[in-house]
């Protein structure tokens, strides 16, 4: 039928997560940006959630390529070879077809970057690309009216990057980014067992320390977790038990310099919205939003009112949902000046 109107597709292409949303079916797709290759055929054998078991257990013919690092595409060929493999798995290619495709990317990627992930997406079969800022879409999944005519502070901290934007009246006004997020929590982790208890962890277990006992503030319940991994000295398997006390210290330190950052931000913002900021405080997105007590440890740093905004985690994604009505808008206005 002629005038139907084209399916809407999204997708939050993070360094440490890649999300699909299909208007219709929700979001189908939530996995770690993660793709494993056999190296000798090079041909694709896992993506997402089954790449990531392989992480630290593979053997010489196998490769584990992440697509971005540090939000930005260290491997087109891998992107476009993950999204195919993930269509083709959800057996979802039709609804890609003359679909119209938003995707929320980091602000560190290039310009070249961007026409080569249109491309990607057309190749999909996509009519219309759009391409929007992560912290932008985050602000918006967070809870955050980003259409409002007054200043907002929101601060996207997912795998690779920390995007710090003041939002206003629909668009970003500042932001600065910084290649401190959750992946670099996980390296200091891994690089204080190392120096402290002289002890070798993976990369993966260093994240489940965070995830299980990482916070900034006291918390109801604290434990001490035990964690196992090969003494440096003796090269035999070992057990230690670190204390959220001292996770607190090792994260501090990292964290200090995105609140520079957040810093840096205020100091250029005009006076007008660095008012409204003052009054409606931080948005805080995103996984490393997650850590216990980050909230409290950036408004007390900062004295100024800091919350988590709605589902960080989802945020980006969410955000991208909420923008579909803009998107076919902006689709109208193009039409109708076409027409005249």
């Amino acid at each position: 039928m002629a005038g139907k109107k084209p399916i809407f597709v999204s997708m939050d292409l993070g360094t440490a997560y890649t999300l699909v949303y299909i208007e219709g079916n929700g979001i189908v797709y939530n996995e770690p940006s993660i793709v494993a290759y056999k190296i000798k055929e090079n041909k694709i054998i896992a993506v997402g959630a089954e790449a990531y078991k392989m992480i630290g257990k593979g053997n010489k013919n196998l490769r584990i390529v992440r697509p971005m690092v540090d939000g930005v595409i260290t491997d087109i060929k891998a992107t476009q070879a993950q999204l195919n493999y993930i269509f083709a798995r959800l057996r979802l290619e039709k609804a890609l077809k003359n679909c119209v495709m938003l995707l929320a990317c980091p602000s560190a990627i290039t310009q070249l970057e961007k026409t080569a992930l249109k491309k990607i997406a057309l190749s999909l079969g996509a009519a219309e690309v759009f391409i929007e800022e992560e912290v932008k879409m985050a602000a918006l999944g967070g809870g955050v009216n980003i259409n409002a005519p007054t200043g907002r502070l929101v601060v996207d901290m997912g795998g690779g990057t920390t995007d710090v934007a003041v939002i206003s009246s629909g668009d970003i006004v500042i932001s600065k980014s910084i290649k401190v997020a959750g992946n670099y929590l996980n390296e200091e982790i891994l690089k204080f067992i190392r120096a402290q208890y002289g002890m070798e962890i993976g990369i993966k277990t260093a994240e489940i320390i965070k995830i299980n006992i990482g916070s900034l503030a006291k918390f109801i319940d604290e434990k001490s977790m035990k964690v196992y991994g090969r003494d440096v000295v003796s090269g035999l398997p070992r057990e230690i038990e670190i204390t959220p006390e001292e996770l607190r210290e090792v994260l501090k330190v990292p964290l200090s310099r995105v609140i520079e950052l957040i810093v840096q931000v205020l100091e250029m913002t005009p006076p007008e919205l660095a008012g409204d900021i003052f009054r409606n405080g931080i948005v805080l997105c995103g996984g490393t939003a997650l850590i216990n007590g980050i909230a409290k440890y950036v408004g007390d740093t900062l004295q100024l009112p800091t919350k988590v905004g709605e589902q960080p985690l989802l945020a980006v994604i969410n955000g991208t949902k909420k923008f579909q009505s803009e998107i076919f808008d902006k689709l109208r206005r193009v039409k109708e000046e076409i027409s005249y």
